[in-house]
């Protein structure tokens, strides 16, 4: 032991992260060299196995030695969080097999404790490290891949004898202990784990205990097990056993068969996270009580995690599914997009953001930080109406931030009182309201430095406070509806499906359609002061009539999109009332073997997305401010790109679907004209109609809200089409009369010899006449159309609606 600690600081240089978020997916499947515990002592395991490091949600951030996660110093006074399993061995008598682990052990030795209990090791073939997907579902075969490969290291239990598929996985357990019962107070040693369960019955199993492992085995029932607890015994005991028999064993223990045969006892969303008894604290960095008191739960690791494991929810934890560089460069238009829009984006989106005060320019880099996507076109927004939608964002994603922590606070009230006061509580007048332990990343600055924001927004006109106040207290309050139903499976029906998507986007439209028509107003302490008008206001009850499908059509395509992201962190969306039509569990659409019902549930919920185009077209045919009408026409012409390349998408089942960032550009630069939105819409719903199945269920509703949104926009794809063509020819004209005129050129040996008495030389050759055709084609389009417009000079030109 001495010369392990000895060794600590030549170490630690080794023992760096090497692993992060964004290759979890990938590192689960990858080829490794497998384990081989013969001839390897204590130490040698401390040094070679590789434990998985967590943060508090259990998403993987790196991988330590487990000499280095199982230290207890001023640094790291609880350890390195990492990932363990606890193996419940029962036999055909429901007797449970206790283990007592050997003396030589480095940490808890001679202590008595579950079947078996180790950690799932990063560096495997097959790959013991599980996928969030794998714990939604329930089937963590990376664990039980560990569970068997220590069962037969610890117990000599053979492979065939308690086999992967004997396993039944129940929870997730989050504990720390410091080892100073065995090394003392100042103990450098104990465990900070997420501790799976596993539980598992047998008839028959022979055992050979690895010396080195346990030096006791004993099977015993649950009545012999209390007598064996019993403090007069003096029997030393893990910490992680003991707390799992005070909290659930005895429940699981008596209804055995329930346990293992139903999901009854089976929780994998939640994390139950418990301090330890209090001889168990203290060590190295002498820890004290933590888990149990109620405050959020952060874990600190100073490793080089991927920077989406800042990010919350299960943001980071899917892979994104993007074509590969060679088929996005291939596509030539959309290159030319990128280029055009990366040297002209100062222009066309141009920041309209006055960043001389502070906290306006806190505000602003927020903005970017929390949101690049509505970053652009908030801040391209005429001069005093941009200000006001950058504060009512950063606004709503701060309480949009509060709801989505599911574990910063100690009780669903209070996180309910929060929301339902957010517009009183943050936006004082005080101005000295900031949040600490929320959120993730730039999200919990934001709320850290929240003061700035509230300052800001005092000084926006009344006007605006009053929409902008009025929308976050009706946002919060239906947040808070929503805060405490258990949404694992989705909501129930589509009125509740459509209900969230109203508190969650609609009401933003809401907000906007106000913000665009109410009058500014003259105050000497606004940092705006403005006296115009953006949309006429009595346009304001359409625009309002028709937001709701605005709202929606976006948070529904967002929904769709991230079915995996949202059902792996316990809060899905999509409704009961249509998936349940497919299938029995929401889960069960991410299985391989469920593809053709989760593609007509797919498409069942776009084609509902779909069916809202028309009120979609319509609000953006009322708007006449150009930069009013690309902030609204943008996010609604990425919304139909994504719900197109969505549908019947196998993708979307095992990660996040996401469009071209050339055609994202492409759709970008024309969503400045309705014409340019409208050649979008029929582009891409004709490319969903091309790709009916006529065997899914909803083909007929999805022809139909196709060929209506086609209908609606034949006349600008038309127009469009033709502006896109003549753009193209006005590069292809002049590149192929250049070129035309230099194959001529090169060739003029073959021909100007024939010149004779003729003013121009005679072309014998027939692909030099072909070639002359076309240069003289080419010459003529070019003095007769490169100077015509290839579009509307008005940016909001009125199309009629068929």
């Amino acid at each position: 032991l001495a010369s392990v600690a000895t060794r600590e600081g030549a170490q630690r240089s080794t023992f760096h992260p090497r692993f992060s978020t964004s290759l979890v997916f990938s590192i689960a499947q990858e080829k490794m060299a497998s384990w081989n515990g013969a001839g390897m002592s204590q130490q040698d395991f401390m040094y070679k196995d590789e434990c998985i490091v967590l943060d508090a949600h259990d998403r993987i951030v790196g991988h330590e030695s487990k000499y280095i996660t199982h230290r207890f110093t001023n640094d790291t006074p609880r350890g390195i969080l990492h990932r363990a399993f606890s193996v419940f061995l029962f036999n055909k008598n429901g007797e449970l097999l206790l283990q007592q682990r050997a003396a030589d052990k480095i940490t808890f030795p001679n202590v008595w404790t579950n079947t078996c209990c180790s950690h799932p090791l990063y560096g495997f073939s097959p790959s013991e490290v599980d996928t969030p997907l794998d714990v939604a579902l329930g089937r963590v075969p990376g664990v039980k891949r560990a569970a068997v490969r220590k069962l037969k290291h610890e117990l000599g239990v053979r492979v065939g004898d308690v086999p992967e598929s004997s396993f039944k996985f129940l929870t997730r357990l989050h504990y720390w202990a410091a080892d100073v019962v065995t090394h003392g107070a100042e103990s450098p040693w104990g465990e900070h784990e997420i501790d799976y369960i596993l539980f598992a019955q047998v008839d028959g199993v022979a055992l050979e205990p690895n010396p080195e492992e346990v030096q006791d085995v004993k099977w015993v029932s649950l009545s012999e097990l209390r007598r064996m607890m019993d403090p007069k015994t003096g029997l030393l005991w893990s910490p992680w056993f003991r707390i799992i028999v005070e909290r659930f064993l005895p429940a699981w223990w008596e209804d055995l068969h329930t346990t293992l045969t139903t999901n009854t006892h089976v929780d994998v969303r939640n994390i139950h996270r418990f301090d330890p008894q209090a001889e168990h604290m203290g060590g190295g960095g002498s820890a004290g009580p933590w888990l149990d008191t109620g405050s959020p739960v952060k874990v600190e690791y100073s490793g080089e995690a991927d920077g989406r494991a800042l990010k919350q929810g299960a943001y980071g934890k899917i892979p994104i599914h993007q074509e590969s560089t060679m088929s996005q460069l291939s596509r030539v238009d959309e290159v030319v997009s990128a280029l055009y829009l990366k040297f002209r984006v100062n222009k066309i989106l141009a920041n309209k953001i006055d960043r001389s005060d502070e906290d306006v320019a806190f505000c602003d880099d927020i903005l970017g930080k929390v949101s690049r996507s509505f970053a652009a076109v908030i801040r391209q927004l005429p001069e005093g109406l941009c200000l006001d939608v950058l504060i009512f964002y950063v606004i709503l994603r701060g309480l949009d931030t509060v709801e989505d922590d599911m574990a910063a606070f100690a009780d669903v009230r209070t996180k309910c009182d929060l929301l339902q006061n957010f517009d009183k509580i943050a936006l004082s007048e005080k101005c000295d309201w900031t949040l600490q332990g929320v959120g993730e990343g730039d999200e919990a600055y934001l709320l850290e430095h929240f003061d700035s924001v509230a300052r800001v927004y005092w000084r926006l006109p009344g006007s605006s406070r009053d929409v902008i106040g009025d929308i976050t207290r009706k946002m919060g309050g239906g947040m808070a509806e929503f805060v405490d139903k258990d949404l694992g499976q989705g909501t129930t029906t589509i009125a509740e499906y459509n209900r969230y998507c109203h508190f969650v986007a609609g009401l933003v439209g809401e907000g906007l359609s106000r913000l665009f028509c109410i009058r500014g107003e003259d105050r000497s302490t606004s940092i705006v002061s403005t006296g115009m008008t953006y949309e006429d206001p009595a346009k304001q009850a359409k625009l309002l009539s028709l937001c709701e499908s605005m709202g929606l059509f976006l948070q529904k395509t967002n929904i769709i999109r991230d079915y995996l992201e949202d059902f792996v962190d316990g809060r899905a969306f999509w409704p009961q009332e249509v998936w349940k039509k497919y299938k029995k569990s929401l889960g069960d659409f991410a299985l391989p073997e469920n593809r053709t019902a989760a593609l007509h549930c797919l498409n069942d919920l776009v084609t509902d997305a779909l069916e809202l185009i028309p009120d979609c077209l319509e609000y953006l045919d009322q708007l006449s401010h150009p930069e009013i009408f690309r902030f609204c026409a943008i996010p609604q012409v990425m919304a139909i790109a994504t719900l197109a390349k969505c549908f019947g998408n196998p993708d979307v089942f095992t990660g996040v679907v996401k469009i071209r960032k050339g055609l994202s550009c492409q759709l970008i630069l024309d969503s400045g004209c309705l014409e340019g939105v409208h050649f979008w819409f029929h582009q891409l719903a004709s490319g969903v109609l091309d790709r009916v199945d006529p065997s899914d269920p909803s083909a007929e509703r999805t022809k139909k809200a196709c060929s209506t949104a086609m209908a609606l926009t034949a006349s600008g794809h038309s127009q469009r089409r033709f502006v896109r063509i003549n753009l193209a020819l006005n590069v292809v004209a002049p590149v192929g009369a250049v070129l035309c005129a230099m194959y001529l050129y090169q060739n003029r040996e073959t021909w100007w010899s024939q010149k004779g008495e003729q003013l121009l030389p005679k072309l014998t050759d027939p692909a030099d006449v072909v070639v002359l055709g076309l240069l003289l084609a080419c010459v003529a389009y070019v003095l007769a159309f490169v100077a015509v417009p290839t579009g509307s000079k008005a940016p909001m030109q009125k199309l009629k609606s068929v």
